[in-house]
């Protein structure tokens, strides 16, 4: 499938009322043409099988839907993994807004076969004072690493969040929570000493107190943690 039809069937696929509505929930992304999602998923997957090198090296970043596409390619990309990670480095640069973020995050699957090279592959981008590099390291650690083996690191990573956007602090305060869901003693030793700003920490524990998967006698605990 080549860059023209890609093209062509995003714009078959356009519909106004979801640009408008997408455009109102992700504020910093390229014009939106209102494709959905499933949508997206199914051509992402018929490129990643046809010729996902080529689909990654021409697409332009001119709208969300070519944006959110390479981020659903990478996913579901069969390949060895430096070369993958090698693709990912050329498009996490490129991120500036929440939805193409967590799509990429989510969707890499590959990580869990592989968590110890993308585990170290991850950590320059902890250390880059920039939003999305941050939260991308947030979303891929909450989305592929929060095992026995590695959930004390994920928390300790948490730790090195500090650049001061938004989203960054979002995604470590929702990696944070989905954390103590599925490790509630680890997490909250954390809680009990961490370098977490005041108002991560007090967003994590929001999303806790919010969360379906904590019990309700914790919840009444951990609102009483929040700091002034």
């Amino acid at each position: 499938m080549t860059i023209e039809e890609v093209n062509r069937r995003l714009e078959e696929l356009a519909e106004e009322k979801n640009a408008k509505r997408s455009s109102s929930i992700i504020p910093g992304a390229k014009p939106i043409l209102g494709a959905r999602i499933p949508e997206l998923r199914k051509l992402a997957k018929q490129i990643a099988k046809e010729n996902y090198r080529e689909f990654l090296e021409d697409c332009p970043d001119d709208n969300f839907e070519q944006q959110s596409l390479q981020a659903f390619v990478l996913g579901y990309a069969k390949d060895d993994i430096e070369t993958i990670l090698s693709y990912a480095d050329r498009f996490i640069p490129k991120i500036q807004d929440w939805s193409v973020n967590d799509s990429f995050c989510q969707n890499f699957s590959i990580a869990r076969k592989n968590r110890e090279r993308v585990f170290a592959w991850l950590m320059p981008y902890v250390k880059k004072q920039e939003e999305y590099s941050q939260r991308a390291a947030a979303i891929l650690l909450m989305s592929h690493f929060l095992t026995d083996e590695y959930i004390e690191r994920v928390l300790d990573v948490m730790n090195e969040l500090t650049f001061d956007g938004y989203y960054t602090r979002m995604g470590a305060a929702w990696c944070i929570a989905t954390a103590y869901a599925k490790y509630p003693r680890e997490t909250y030793s954390f809680l009990l000493d961490n370098r977490l700003s005041d108002w991560t920490f007090n967003k994590a524990i929001q999303k806790m107190t919010e969360s379906f998967r904590v019990k309700e006698e914790e919840k009444e605990m951990l609102k009483k943690m929040k700091r002034k």
